[in-house]
């Protein structure tokens, strides 16, 4: 009776196909999750724009406060999407067995994400460290 137990390089493969998905997860929730200062960016906005509107029965704050709030919220968003690109990104070249280099330092700075960016940064760097999967990689190169 032959064995039904996955090959190693079949079970690399699916792993490899699950750590794509999983970046994709990740990818999208860090996009979603990268729009929440854009309630402060509209406050800043307000500030600067209206800020009688704002604070109508108490003194205005300077418009300084106003800028401090888009500047820190802009560059949270952008930081949080780029964030978010890259790890799709990453998620594509690990489908397409392609940069395993790209895919590997991505997992290390998914690992500042915590909770979900470091669990799928540590078994992205397992799996990517692995002879079987880096032999994949380089038998699938295209000249």
């Amino acid at each position: 009776m032959p064995s039904t137990s996955p090959t190693p390089a079949n079970q690399d493969v699916a792993n490899l196909n699950l750590l794509a998905v999983f970046h994709f997860v990740v990818g999208g929730l860090g996009f979603v999750c990268a729009c929440i200062p854009l309630i402060h960016l509209a406050i800043g906005i307000a500030i600067i724009v209206a800020p009688d509107r704002v604070f109508k029965n108490s003194e205005p704050a300077p418009v300084l406060v106003g800028y401090l709030f888009v500047i820190v919220a802009t560059l949270f968003i952008l930081v949080g999407w780029t964030a978010a690109i890259f790890t799709a990104v990453s998620g594509w070249m690990i489908k397409k067995r392609r940069r395993r280099m790209f895919s590997f330092v991505m997992g290390a700075v998914l690992c500042i994400f915590f909770p979900f960016g470091t669990v799928l940064g540590v078994f992205t760097l397992i799996l990517l460290n692995k002879e079987s999967v880096k032999a994949l990689y380089d038998g699938e190169r295209r000249p």
